[in-house]
């Protein structure tokens, strides 16, 4: 059975995995999401854990991307460097099984004292780009949100943020823990947050405050709305630094995308929003057209 003929696309990640069943049009047949992320196998657990999918998921090709090429996962597979476009990313898979089961290589950026990695994203950006023109920046939100510049269809360059990452650090291990405990939305503490990001205020001082004003009697009626505002708009003044006006492409999880499209509204940039999902099953598309 060949590519055209249908395939297997799997998104692997480090705590999470999706794997979807592709017919010749294009249509998912089957999808799976479990917490089988790579670090809850060990380094011989991945051999059965592909076979138990393709069990699953019927006799086709499979590509994989995501941290399943990384250092802790089945096979390490080298980054493609910057610029790189669908051709240069397929041109790079790692073929475990030739021509039939492939590891989709990572993007790296260098230049300078400067470095970014990714594995994953990239291939959501080429998905994205159906929805997008060719010179677009892409706002990946996540634990490590990417902010993706893309020229002539290719990314050209990229920036990583560790705002969701450090958003569960202070949840769960902070002094700040118990304030945060409310579920963040985009509410008006949320918008406060952003703000006085946007407006230079350091994230580092002012995410104390909402200790002292708790001491204090002065509490925010919803801590963790506003500490993701103080985050995201941080994010926000890292990334559209790297692309001067135009549409922004959102891209990701409907969760994520709310709250990162009310803080980017603040901005007067127009939004795109792109299910991740959406985006990752077209990139892989875009890839087994070359193959």
């Amino acid at each position: 059975m060949g590519w055209r003929e249908g395939y297997i696309a799997v998104d692997w990640g480090t705590t999470n995995r999706r794997a979807y069943s592709v017919n010749r049009a294009g249509t998912v047949e089957q999808a799976i999401e479990d917490g089988l992320g790579i670090m809850s196998l060990s380094p011989e657990g991945f051999d059965e854990a592909v076979r138990a999918l393709s069990d699953r998921l019927g006799d086709a090709p499979m590509l994989l991307a995501g941290m399943i090429g990384s250092n802790r996962g089945w096979k390490e597979v080298p980054y493609i460097p910057c610029p790189a476009g669908a051709a240069d990313i397929a041109a790079g898979i790692f073929w475990v099984e030739p021509g039939r089961i492939g590891i989709v290589p990572g993007v790296a950026w260098s230049e300078g004292r400067g470095a970014d990695v990714m594995r994953g994203e990239e291939v959501q950006a080429l998905g994205a780009l159906g929805r997008l023109p060719p010179d677009a920046l892409i706002c990946h939100p996540g634990t490590h949100s990417k902010w993706i510049v893309m020229r002539e269809g290719r990314i050209a360059r990229f920036r990583t943020v560790m705002t969701g990452e450090l958003f569960g650090l202070l949840k769960a291990h902070s002094i700040l823990s118990p304030q945060l405990q409310q579920q963040a939305s985009a509410d008006a503490a949320f918008a406060q947050g952003v703000s006085e990001a946007l407006a230079g205020e350091e994230p580092l001082a002012a995410l104390f405050g909402i200790r002292a004003r708790h001491l204090l009697g002065r509490s925010e009626a919803n801590g963790a709305s506003y500490a993701s505002g103080l985050l995201i708009g941080a994010d926000l003044r890292a990334g559209l630094n790297l692309h001067e006006g135009g549409s922004i492409g959102l891209v990701g999880r409907s969760d994520l995308r709310a709250l990162y499209a009310a803080a980017l509204a603040s901005t007067g940039r127009n939004t795109i929003e792109v299910d991740g999902s959406e985006a990752f099953l077209a990139g892989i598309r875009l890839l087994t057209e070359t193959l």
